[in-house]
C-alpha cells in the first residue's frame, strides 16, 4: 500500500483563529504604549453646536478598556478551543509531558518536525499566555495608576490592595513579555529552518513543505460559530465590570 501524501496546500486555521491572532497582537501593542504613558490625559474643550462641551481623556481609562478587550478575546480563544475548529481545539495539541519532550528533543537534534496545528512546544507556549493574560487581565480590574483612573473592580478592595494587585499587574507583565518574545523567536527561528509559521496565520494555510507526509485536511467549522461564542464573552465581561 503507497503512504498517502499531504496535498500541496492544506487549509488549517480558521477565520476565527486567525482574527484572534492577530486581533491580539494589536491590542498588546496598544497595551504597551497606553500603559507606558498611562500619567497622560487631555483635555479637549470643544464648542459643538453651540455647546461648550468638555471631554477628558486619560491614558489609563484607554488601557483599562484595551484590558478589558483582551479578557474578552482569552475568553473566546477558551471557549473556541472547545467548540472550535479541530485545529483550534485544546484536544488536537494538548498531548502532556511525553510528546512535548520528543518533539523538544528533536528540535535539539537539528530536526523540525512538521505537524497540521500547534506544536508540543508552542502549546505550551500557547496555553502560558492565555493564562498569563487571564491573570494579568484580572489583575488590572482592580488596579489603579494614582492619578487619574482606577480598574472598574477597585472600588471593591481597598487601596492598599489595589496598590498591591497594581504592582502585580505590572510584574505578570514581565512573564508575559518573556513568553512573547519566546513566541516571537520561535516563529522566526522555524522561518529560518524552512518553516513558515507566519504565512498560514495570515491566509489559513499551509504547504506541503510544512506538513507532515501523512497530513489529513482539519474540520473546519464555519466561522459564523464564533459570533455567539464571542458574544458570551463579551457579556461575561461586561457583567463582571458592571455588576459586581
Amino acid at each position: 500500500m503507497s503512504r498517502r501524501t499531504a496535498p500541496a496546500d492544506l487549509r488549517v486555521w480558521d477565520l476565527p483563529t486567525r482574527l484572534f491572532h492577530w486581533t491580539l497582537v494589536i491590542l498588546l501593542v496598544a497595551l504597551f504604549v497606553s500603559g507606558q504613558f498611562g500619567g497622560l490625559a487631555l483635555v479637549v474643550d470643544r464648542q459643538v453646536l453651540g455647546m461648550q462641551v468638555k471631554i477628558f481623556l486619560g491614558n489609563m481609562d484607554i488601557h483599562m478598556l484595551l484590558g478589558q478587550a483582551v479578557l474578552a478575546l482569552v475568553l473566546f480563544r477558551l471557549m473556541w478551543g472547545v467548540v472550535g475548529s479541530s485545529t483550534a481545539r485544546f484536544t488536537s495539541f494538548v498531548r502532556g509531558p511525553r510528546p512535548l519532550m520528543a518533539y523538544v528533543g528533536a528540535i535539539l537534534r537539528g530536526e523540525v518536525p512538521a505537524t497540521t496545528g500547534h506544536n508540543p512546544a508552542g502549546a505550551l507556549v500557547i496555553l502560558g499566555m492565555l493564562g498569563l493574560l487571564l491573570v494579568q487581565g484580572g489583575l488590572g480590574l482592580f488596579g489603579n495608576d494614582d492619578i487619574f483612573s482606577q480598574g472598574p473592580l477597585a472600588s471593591k478592595v481597598s487601596k492598599d490592595t489595589s496598590d498591591r494587585l497594581t504592582v502585580l499587574h505590572g510584574q505578570v507583565f514581565l512573564l508575559l513579555a518573556a513568553v512573547v518574545v519566546v513566541h516571537i523567536a520561535a516563529a522566526f527561528y522555524y522561518l529560518v529552518r524552512g518553516k513558515n509559521l507566519i504565512r498560514p496565520m495570515v491566509t489559513g494555510r499551509k504547504g506541503a513543505d510544512s506538513l507532515p507526509p501523512d497530513a489529513a485536511p482539519p474540520t473546519i467549522v464555519s466561522p459564523w460559530r464564533a459570533v455567539p461564542v464571542l458574544a458570551v464573552a463579551v457579556v461575561v465581561v461586561w457583567a463582571v465590570v458592571t455588576k459586581i
